[in-house]
Protein backbone atom coordinates (compact mmCIF):
# COMPACT_ATOMS: atom_id res chain seq x y z
CA UNK A 1 0.00 0.00 0.00
CA UNK A 2 1.07 3.55 -0.59
CA UNK A 3 0.56 6.65 1.39
CA UNK A 4 0.64 7.46 4.84
CA UNK A 5 -0.70 4.85 7.09
CA UNK A 6 -2.63 7.26 9.23
CA UNK A 7 -4.52 8.17 5.99
CA UNK A 8 -6.21 4.98 5.30
CA UNK A 9 -8.50 6.07 3.12
CA UNK A 10 -5.88 8.34 0.70
CA UNK A 11 -3.69 4.97 0.41
CA UNK A 12 -3.17 3.35 -2.94
CA UNK A 13 -2.74 -0.60 -3.77
CA UNK A 14 -1.21 -1.72 -6.56
CA UNK A 15 1.30 1.00 -6.68
CA UNK A 16 4.45 -0.82 -7.12
CA UNK A 17 4.89 -4.33 -8.16
CA UNK A 18 7.65 -7.13 -7.41
CA UNK A 19 9.24 -8.01 -10.67
CA UNK A 20 9.23 -11.04 -12.36
CA UNK A 21 12.38 -12.71 -12.47
CA UNK A 22 10.92 -15.78 -13.90
CA UNK A 23 12.60 -15.88 -17.60
CA UNK A 24 14.21 -13.34 -18.95
CA UNK A 25 11.86 -12.70 -21.66
CA UNK A 26 9.29 -12.42 -18.94
CA UNK A 27 11.23 -9.85 -16.88
CA UNK A 28 11.68 -8.00 -20.38
CA UNK A 29 7.66 -7.78 -20.56
CA UNK A 30 7.41 -6.69 -17.25
CA UNK A 31 9.82 -3.66 -17.08
CA UNK A 32 8.09 -2.78 -20.74
CA UNK A 33 4.41 -2.78 -19.33
CA UNK A 34 1.86 0.42 -18.59
CA UNK A 35 -1.00 0.00 -16.69
CA UNK A 36 -3.78 2.05 -17.25
CA UNK A 37 -4.91 3.73 -13.53
CA UNK A 38 -9.07 3.28 -13.86
CA UNK A 39 -11.39 0.62 -12.39
CA UNK A 40 -10.77 -2.89 -13.59
CA UNK A 41 -14.94 -3.52 -13.55
CA UNK A 42 -16.07 -1.14 -15.91
CA UNK A 43 -17.36 -1.41 -18.85
CA UNK A 44 -15.89 1.57 -20.92
CA UNK A 45 -14.53 0.42 -23.99
CA UNK A 46 -12.60 3.69 -24.58
CA UNK A 47 -10.04 2.98 -22.41
CA UNK A 48 -9.29 -0.25 -23.08
CA UNK A 49 -8.93 0.02 -27.27
CA UNK A 50 -5.74 1.46 -28.69
CA UNK A 51 -5.36 5.14 -29.96
CA UNK A 52 -4.34 6.16 -33.25
CA UNK A 53 -0.80 7.31 -31.91
CA UNK A 54 0.06 4.34 -30.13
CA UNK A 55 1.12 3.04 -33.16
CA UNK A 56 4.40 1.48 -33.65
CA UNK A 57 4.79 2.07 -29.47
CA UNK A 58 1.99 -0.19 -28.30
CA UNK A 59 1.49 -3.27 -28.69
CA UNK A 60 -1.90 -4.60 -30.20
CA UNK A 61 -1.71 -8.45 -29.50
CA UNK A 62 0.37 -8.58 -25.94
CA UNK A 63 -2.54 -7.51 -23.31
CA UNK A 64 -3.82 -9.96 -20.32
CA UNK A 65 -7.38 -11.56 -20.76
CA UNK A 66 -9.92 -11.02 -18.40
CA UNK A 67 -11.04 -7.53 -16.36
CA UNK A 68 -6.99 -6.19 -16.98
CA UNK A 69 -7.71 -6.98 -20.67
CA UNK A 70 -6.55 -3.28 -22.55
CA UNK A 71 -5.89 -1.72 -19.69
CA UNK A 72 -2.08 -3.31 -19.19
CA UNK A 73 -0.49 -2.52 -22.29
CA UNK A 74 2.84 -3.65 -23.13
CA UNK A 75 5.62 -1.55 -25.23
CA UNK A 76 5.96 -2.80 -28.64
CA UNK A 77 8.67 -5.55 -29.51
CA UNK A 78 10.98 -2.88 -31.44
CA UNK A 79 10.11 -0.06 -29.18
CA UNK A 80 12.92 2.48 -28.52
CA UNK A 81 12.54 4.96 -25.65
CA UNK A 82 15.02 7.92 -25.77
CA UNK A 83 16.13 9.65 -23.04
CA UNK A 84 16.89 12.90 -24.89
CA UNK A 85 19.98 15.47 -24.80
CA UNK A 86 20.42 19.10 -24.23
CA UNK A 87 19.21 21.50 -26.78
CA UNK A 88 22.05 24.03 -25.94
CA UNK A 89 25.13 23.01 -27.87
CA UNK A 90 22.99 22.06 -30.87
CA UNK A 91 21.50 26.22 -30.61
CA UNK A 92 25.00 27.25 -29.77
CA UNK A 93 26.56 25.30 -32.86
CA UNK A 94 23.62 27.31 -35.54
CA UNK A 95 24.43 30.66 -33.93
CA UNK A 96 27.75 30.10 -35.04
CA UNK A 97 26.52 28.86 -38.39
CA UNK A 98 24.84 31.84 -39.20
CA UNK A 99 21.53 31.00 -37.51
CA UNK A 100 19.41 34.48 -36.98
CA UNK A 101 17.83 33.98 -33.16
CA UNK A 102 14.48 35.02 -32.46
CA UNK A 103 14.60 37.80 -30.74
CA UNK A 104 17.10 39.43 -33.81
CA UNK A 105 14.57 38.70 -36.51
CA UNK A 106 13.38 40.89 -39.00
CA UNK A 107 10.48 38.90 -40.91
CA UNK A 108 10.34 42.48 -43.82
CA UNK A 109 14.03 41.68 -44.07
CA UNK A 110 14.00 37.70 -45.09
CA UNK A 111 10.33 36.59 -45.93
CA UNK A 112 11.86 33.58 -47.19
CA UNK A 113 14.16 32.23 -44.30
CA UNK A 114 13.37 29.05 -42.90
CA UNK A 115 12.13 28.30 -39.40
CA UNK A 116 14.58 26.41 -36.96
CA UNK A 117 12.58 24.67 -34.10
CA UNK A 118 14.57 22.81 -31.16
CA UNK A 119 12.21 20.38 -29.21
CA UNK A 120 9.29 22.16 -30.44
CA UNK A 121 10.80 25.73 -29.69
CA UNK A 122 11.30 27.68 -32.52
CA UNK A 123 14.64 29.69 -31.85
CA UNK A 124 15.75 31.27 -35.07
CA UNK A 125 16.02 31.70 -38.48
CA UNK A 126 18.40 30.75 -41.48
CA UNK A 127 18.64 31.72 -45.14
CA UNK A 128 20.54 29.06 -46.18
CA UNK A 129 18.94 25.33 -45.10
CA UNK A 130 20.39 23.14 -47.52
CA UNK A 131 23.78 24.17 -46.15
CA UNK A 132 22.36 23.73 -42.31
CA UNK A 133 20.47 20.34 -42.79
CA UNK A 134 23.64 19.21 -44.82
CA UNK A 135 25.96 20.47 -41.61
CA UNK A 136 23.56 18.94 -38.93
CA UNK A 137 23.40 15.35 -40.72
CA UNK A 138 27.35 15.27 -41.53
CA UNK A 139 27.80 15.85 -37.30
CA UNK A 140 25.06 13.16 -36.64
CA UNK A 141 27.19 10.84 -38.44
CA UNK A 142 30.25 11.64 -37.46
CA UNK A 143 28.36 11.05 -33.88
CA UNK A 144 29.40 14.68 -32.68
CA UNK A 145 25.39 14.59 -31.36
CA UNK A 146 23.30 11.60 -30.61
CA UNK A 147 22.00 9.50 -33.22
CA UNK A 148 18.95 9.48 -31.35
CA UNK A 149 18.43 13.62 -32.81
CA UNK A 150 16.15 13.50 -35.74
CA UNK A 151 16.26 16.53 -37.94
CA UNK A 152 13.54 17.06 -40.25
CA UNK A 153 13.39 19.37 -43.01
CA UNK A 154 9.75 21.11 -44.50
CA UNK A 155 10.33 22.80 -47.80
CA UNK A 156 6.84 23.50 -48.36
CA UNK A 157 6.33 25.41 -44.69
CA UNK A 158 9.92 26.38 -44.84
CA UNK A 159 10.74 24.69 -41.21
CA UNK A 160 13.72 23.02 -39.98
CA UNK A 161 12.70 20.31 -37.07
CA UNK A 162 15.45 19.30 -34.84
Amino acid sequence: NWGEQKKAASAKAGVSQVLSRYTYASTLSHLRRTNTPIGRDGKIAKPRQLHNTHWGLVCPAETPEGQACGLVKNLALMCYITVGTPSEPIIDFMIQRNMEVLEEFEPQVTPNATKVFVNGVWVGIHRDPAHLVNTMLSLRRRNMISHEVSLIRDIREREFKI
